[in-house]
């Protein structure tokens, strides 16, 4: 029983995706498409050169909101295969040609727009159907239950059912039984087969994505390589301005200590007590800063506990749910854990919610982390936004990171990071 409400819920809720995939293949596909195609043919009169980044930006933030509900909706993941615009590109008209020919050149743009195409017709036509099947019979049951009674003079077909009469209003609402029954079977596979669809033609080639993969690695091994090099930078002035400074100064006062233990005892007392607390003071910089290196609790008792006691810190309750059946090695689990801090620290200073949650789960050799809060929303993803951090640290383990965050939320922060468990 518990089986089936599950399957029914899952099935209306996979109903109503639908009709909002519907809505946005055909409205949003079909507006963007036009858009493209006059903005790329009035390049030649120069108005193109202005508008193409502008249009074709729109088209990557459609086709990368669809990438997020595949992924969230179905768990069908689509890569995201644009090459980066250089950061050096030139403002003004100059600049809108530069952005307008690179963008151009890149093979993933001309994926989007096919993909525009097939999602404004077979896209439109799957997601439809996904809907259809749970909305359109209970047209059947609404006939059955007396509507027949207008169409008496003037007959109607329920799909392929002429209703004129009590009896054919039974065999209309016999019909939609069993569409309600294909809907239930089916409508979550044909959401399914909408993101399918859509991967089939967004998704590079072999060839592409593996070219893709290199260029990633080189650029996330470059930023690792920045990213040690400046962590190495800050445990040597930590350690220097720090632990360094305290031991040096407790070494003088032991000296100092040496000369008076016999001519002035009580001071030698004090500063007995003052290289004490400094010992104590040293002792705490380094267990900090170790934390920021390593936590304890991450090497002691795994991801899942650190991210637990990292919840427990939080100025805003936190709820973390985990489903992990191992451990993942600890460069993995160390960037795992980072990411859910920065995600967390986030949220708590600019999301303005009163909740968070977090789900830790491994599923298909990917550690998935999701980190939701319900404040306000508009999230930014930016170069200059915390959460690019993000992105750079799981870039070093191949790992991605999609964020959904409309206006007045919820936020959503989904991370994945191939491994697996041991």
């Amino acid at each position: 029983m518990n089986a089936t409400r599950g399957r029914m819920r899952g099935a209306l809720l996979a109903a109503g995706r639908g009709l909002l995939l519907s809505v946005a293949s055909l409205a949003g596909s079909l507006t963007l498409f036009v858009l493209t195609v006059l903005s790329i043919a009035f390049i030649l009169l120069g108005i193109g050169l202005v508008t193409t980044p502008w249009v074709l930006t729109a088209v990557r933030r459609h086709a990368n909101q669809r990438r997020l509900l595949a992924i969230t909706w179905s768990d069908v993941r689509i890569p995201v295969p644009y090459r980066p615009l250089p950061k050096d590109v030139r403002g003004g008209f100059t600049g809108q040609v530069e952005r307008t020919t690179l963008m151009l050149k890149d093979p993933a743009t001309w994926r989007d727009i096919q993909w525009l195409m097939v999602d404004m017709t077979a896209g439109y036509v799957v997601a439809t159907l996904a809907a259809a099947l749970m909305i359109y019979p209970v047209e059947g049951f609404v006939l059955a239950a007396g509507l027949w009674r207008v169409y008496t003079d003037d007959r109607y077909w329920y799909a392929f059912v002429p209703v004129d009469s009590q009896a054919s209003g039974l065999a209309a609402a016999a019909l939609g039984v069993a569409l309600f029954a294909a809907g239930v079977l089916l409508s979550e596979r044909l959401l399914r087969a909408h993101f399918v669809l859509a991967r089939s033609v967004l998704a590079p080639t072999h060839e592409q994505e593996l070219a893709l993969r290199i260029d990633r690695l080189t650029e996330t091994r470059h930023e690792a390589v920045d990213t040690a090099a400046s962590e190495l930078r800050r445990i040597e002035r930590d350690l220097h301005d720090g632990a360094q400074a305290r031991l040096v100064a407790m070494g003088m006062n032991l000296g100092t200590i040496e000369a008076l233990i016999e001519k002035d005892p009580a001071q030698a007392k004090k500063l007995v007590a003052m290289a004490r607390a400094s010992s104590a003071e040293a002792l705490t910089e380094l267990r900090d800063l170790v934390q920021g290196i390593h936590p304890p609790v991450l090497a002691e008792r795994g991801l899942g506990d650190a991210v637990r006691a990292l919840a427990l810190r939080m100025p805003i309750p936190s709820e973390v749910d985990v489903e992990l059946d191992g451990r993942a090695e600890a460069p993995v689990e160390s960037a795992a854990y980072f990411a859910v801090s920065e995600a967390l620290t986030n949220a708590a200073k600019h999301s303005g919610a009163d909740r968070i949650w977090v789900d830790l789960n491994h599923v298909d050799g990917m550690l998935r982390i999701s980190v939701t809060d319900n404040g306000k929303g508009g999230a930014a993803t930016g170069k200059g936004s915390g959460l690019s951090g993000i992105e750079r640290r799981l870039g070093t383990f191949d790992g991605i990171m999609a964020v959904s965050s409309p206006a007045g939320g919820p936020t959503m922060v989904t991370m994945e990071i191939p491994c697996e468990l041991s």
